[in-house]
């Protein structure tokens, strides 16, 4: 069976061997599909629930 993992922050799968891995100085891990998710979660630091194209849009 195939392990998919999810991106961190806009929630669809990432096909194996595809994607950013991403681990902080504390230990927290983060799986990024794009170039895109990682700069919006690093960089812009937004919300993955306010941004429109996210699967988590809209979610409370």
């Amino acid at each position: 069976m195939v392990k998919v993992k999810k991106c961190s922050f806009c929630g669809y799968d990432i096909p194996i061997g595809k994607g950013h891995m991403y681990i902080k100085k504390d230990g927290t891990i983060y799986n990024f599909c794009t170039h895109k998710c990682r700069i919006s979660t690093l960089v812009q630091k937004r919300n993955p629930r306010k941004v429109r194209w996210t699967a988590f849009y809209g979610k409370e």
